[in-house]
């Protein structure tokens, strides 16, 4: 079975420039650890959305998602992961090793 690429080389794109860019600082203000910015209101309560934390992967021969599924894929130091856009809608972030990296994927 082929799987479409236009997802996953939009995704690898996306990773490899952020990737460039890692260089560059970034200015940050340090936010609050017990309420938002001002001005912001929060819809749910925060830590509703659970974190995946011990992520399971199959081949895409076996994945259980449709040929056209929007993916967000990473790969580091040959190591390939690609990560379900609509498991991420319900979840957010995944805290993963790829290539010997801790990585964060987010959606």
């Amino acid at each position: 079975m082929t799987r479409s690429l236009t997802p996953r080389l939009l995704a690898l794109a996306v990773i490899a420039a952020a990737l460039a860019s890692a260089d560059r600082p970034v200015a940050s203000a340090p936010a609050p650890a017990d309420r938002p910015p001002e001005g912001v209101e929060p819809i749910i309560p925060r830590g509703a959305i659970p974190a995946v934390f011990e992520p399971k992967f199959v081949t895409a021969d076996e994945a259980d998602i449709p040929d056209d599924a929007w993916v967000l894929g990473v790969v580091v130091n040959g190591d390939a992961r690609a990560y379900d856009l609509n498991l991420l809608n319900h979840h957010e972030i995944v805290n993963d090793v790829v290539g010997g990296l801790p990585v964060a994927p987010t959606w």
